[in-house]
């Protein structure tokens, strides 16, 4: 019975646990759909919350990338008939020239391609080229080391050797030449932007100013009074613009893109009023039939060159798309800019078909009386805000080409705390308002400026092709066929409008070529001024045996503290520190050789910004320590730096003592998992990492890191103990900067050319720049120059 009663609990014992245990999978399941539910909503409340994000960028990028292109309805049909419409089938053929202009280049090829080709987020010219100089070696300074390519921002494609990628990479880098003629492009295309930085302010600003001059109806248009009213009103607006450039953009920054919205919204609703009041036929231009006609009249062909102020502020939109991801900026195209602005020319097209002779005027003229002066106020406004994301590009663009060596030494401040691109450059600055100002009062009319811009649209978009061509086979090793269907359209249509582009140049269109050209040489001779230095400093820096042969003390009088000795080597000891201790034999007893250099990438991470190496024996005590940048960093006046590096030279002998002790040791071994006390004193591999390159050890550690217990660790000697001291000791005595000022020249036997690049433009160059200790922001006090001449 006993037995039956038990097996009787047992079952029901057996029924209450699959009972409970049912429950709690139940209550499992239950809880399980609940987070299930919770995840779900949280996964749909993220892409709500990154659709609005992206929403807010593309509203954003209206105001800092679309301002330049959004203004110019208010010129480009005034420029296509400077002369005057004769028959009103030529403004539907123009037009539909205007609608399939703004659908290959913006739309297709900068907005849909261009802009994906990228640095990591930074756009331009030189970013290309930066882009270009890490997949192959095409860059004509070599400054860099192998372990520059281990930085974590330097990024670059692998592809196989038989590919169209690795042939051409062979054949890029066996022809030096093709270097050249690499550089040659980008600074061709880097002046030309400067110039339409000069020419785009100007033509923006006195067409907006233009609306003055329909305030006096009793007075003929092309009077005097009007003229002097509109440039007067134009140059004073950019006056003021230039003025209050060193104050930022931050604080009204906000503006800009309601601004450029309200502006985009204004010309398309007033395109629509003009489409329905005037004549709905312009409609028709949408057929690319229209297009063909326009090239059959060959009448209307210098009009051709005009059309192309229709796409005027693309490049800057390439080299604004830093502050805005790419998709956010194709979305602010697709759905606000490029709408608007075909309403915009369909409108002024309808308008001029029943009004031909006021194609003058026709942007102000088409607006209804109502709305007259808002519009007026809010074109000003928008033209304003256009000229700012103009010289804000140029700004950029000069401190990418300052960073590569393209441009001579120049200020470059921050005016914000907040982005890091809002940077303002006193001597461009002020370069740019005067020739800006100068163009404006000289021309007096947008015609002529119309067509000096168009040249410098058009030759940066032919250079800009170029250099696509290259990145599509090394970067994104496109098929060959895609990269022919690339070349083949761009370059027709680009072609096309620099032929008629030529026949402009006696029109206005000398002025880009003169501008650029100033600048062009400027950029050259300094750059090529910069390789011949780097060369001397390459041939002439000191062989380290020349040091271990002077001994310890380096056959000098050690005086207490610490030397850093700037020079523009990578590696090894320059010529300059051998030119000082055998004029004046006394050195300090820490002597660290410092490079600053700038590295084809966009950024460097502050924890990889160092790299420590040891010059000679543990006695000598003398190190080399190179700074390394990108090109959107910029090495400012900051009092960290110095303590920076002595961190990192702290770190650098920790790491170094700890590598030797282990190296030594018996009983350690990376994969030794033991419980001893001294693990606690070794370096967390998350948080330390080493690079060994030739001849030295590099040490990147996290500043999180410090060694706290080196003298109760077995592994750290004393002698390593000393010299941390003696390395402290040395610094609370004092630091001095020592630079050399170089004067560099010709050799009595080289040509005649290179006599005028480097002895007159170079030396007129050096000399108007800023000098080193402004560069390097080395305090006067602590400062102590060394001359010496360089025979090139």
């Amino acid at each position: 019975m006993g037995s039956e009663v038990k097996s009787d609990e047992d079952t029901d014992n057996k029924g209450q646990v699959w009972f409970v245990n049912h429950k709690f999978d139940h209550l499992v399941d239950e809880e399980a759909e609940r987070h299930s539910d919770a995840n779900v909503k949280n996964f749909c409340f993220l892409q709500r919350l990154s659709a609005l994000l992206l929403m807010r960028f593309a509203f954003k990028s209206l105001g800092v990338v679309y301002g330049d292109l959004g203004t110019s309805p208010m010129y480009v049909l005034y420029n296509t008939f400077p002369d005057g419409i004769k028959d009103t089938e030529d403004v539907i053929d123009a037009l539909s020239l205007i609608i399939y202009t703004l659908t290959i280049i913006p739309l297709i090829k900068y907005v849909l391609i261009v802009c994906r080709a990228n640095d990591n987020g930074q756009g331009g010219t030189f970013s290309l080229y930066s882009l270009l100089c890490r997949h192959a070696k095409l860059r004509t300074i070599p400054n860099q080391d192998r372990s520059d390519e281990e930085l974590t921002t330097y990024s670059r494609s692998t592809f196989h050797e038989r590919s169209h990628a690795a042939k051409t990479k062979r054949w890029l880098e066996k022809h030096s030449s093709s270097k050249i003629v690499l550089l040659v492009l980008v600074l061709v295309g880097s002046s030309m932007v400067i110039g339409d930085g000069i020419l785009t302010p100007a033509i923006s600003v006195l067409s907006a100013g233009g609306g003055v001059k329909l305030d006096y109806p009793k007075v003929d248009n092309k009077s005097i009074l009007n003229e002097k009213a509109v440039v007067l009103v134009a140059v004073a607006i950019l006056v003021v613009l230039f003025s209050v450039q060193h104050f930022g953009v931050d604080k009204v920054g906000w503006l800009f893109a309601p601004i450029v919205f309200v502006w985009f919204l204004l010309i398309g609703g007033i395109g629509i009023i003009n489409i329905w009041k005037y004549d709905s036929s312009v409609l028709k231009a949408f057929s690319p039939v229209h297009v063909y006609w326009f090239f059959r009249k060959g009448h209307t062909w210098p009009s051709l060159g005009s059309i192309i102020l229709c796409i005027t502020g693309t490049e800057a939109l390439f080299a604004d798309v830093c502050q805005f991801p790419v998709l956010s900026i194709q979305i602010a195209f697709a759905t606000v800019v490029y709408p608007c602005l075909l309403l915009a020319y369909t409108g002024q097209a309808a308008y001029l078909m029943k009004n031909p002779d006021h194609v003058h005027d026709v942007f102000y003229r088409s607006i209804p009386d109502i709305i007259y002066w808002p519009v007026f106020v809010v074109a000003t406004a928008a033209a304003v805000v256009a000229s700012q994301a103009t010289i804000s590009a140029t700004f950029s663009l000069i401190k990418q080409a300052v960073a590569l060596g393209c441009f001579p030494r120049v200020k470059v401040m921050h005016t914000s705390k907040k982005y890091s691109s809002h940077i303002y450059i006193p001597e461009i600055n002020w370069i740019l308002m005067i020739l800006c100002v100068a163009v404006t009062a000289g021309f007096k009319n947008q015609h002529q400026i119309g067509n000096a811009c168009g040249f410098a649209v058009v030759i940066v978009m032919l250079v800009t092709t170029l250099i696509m061509i290259l990145i599509m086979l090394l970067v994104w090793r496109c098929h060959w066929i895609l990269v022919l269907i690339f070349t083949v359209l761009s370059l027709l249509v680009e072609g096309t409008y620099f032929s008629a582009m030529i026949f402009k140049i006696h029109r206005g269109g000398w002025v880009p070529l003169v501008i650029a050209a100033a600048f062009f040489i400027s950029m050259s001779v300094w750059h090529y001024g910069t390789m011949k230095r780097h060369q001397f400093e390459l041939q002439s820096k000191v062989p380290i045996e020349w040091i271990l042969g002077l001994g310890p003390s380096l056959g000098l009088v050690r005086v207490p503290g610490v030397g850093l000795v700037y020079s523009e080597l990578a590696n090894g000891v320059p010529h300059i520190f051998a030119h000082f201790i055998t004029n004046l034999p006394a050195i300090h007893s820490v002597v660290i050789f410092v490079c600053v250099k700038y590295i084809p990438v966009y950024t460097v991470p502050e924890g990889e910004r160092f790299l420590v190496t040891r010059v000679g024996p543990k006695s000598f005590h003398m190190f080399h320590c190179a700074a390394r940048y990108g090109y959107k960093d910029l090495h400012k006046r900051d009092d960290e730096f110095e303590k920076n590096l002595f961190e990192n030279l702290f770190r650098f002998m920790r790491l170094e003592s700890l590598m030797d002790s282990c190296m030594a040791s018996e009983v350690y071994s990376p994969c030794d998992q033991g419980d001893s006390k001294d693990d606690a004193n070794l370096p967390d591999p998350h948080k330390v990492t080493t690079t060994f390159s030739p001849n030295s050890i590099v040490s990147v550690v996290s500043p999180e890191y410090t060694v706290r217990t080196m003298s109760s660790s077995q592994m750290i000697s004393q002698d390593e103990i000393d010299e941390l001291e003696f390395l402290t000791n040395s610094r609370d005595t004092g630091v001095v900067h020592i630079l050399g000022k170089t004067v560099m020249m010709a050799r009595r036997d080289s040509e005649f050319y290179k006599k005028i690049l480097i002895d007159y433009i170079y030396t007129f160059l050096r000399k108007i720049c800023r000098e080193n200790n402004a560069i390097f922001y080395c305090p006067r006090e602590c400062l102590l120059n060394v001359g010496q001449v360089i025979i090139v």
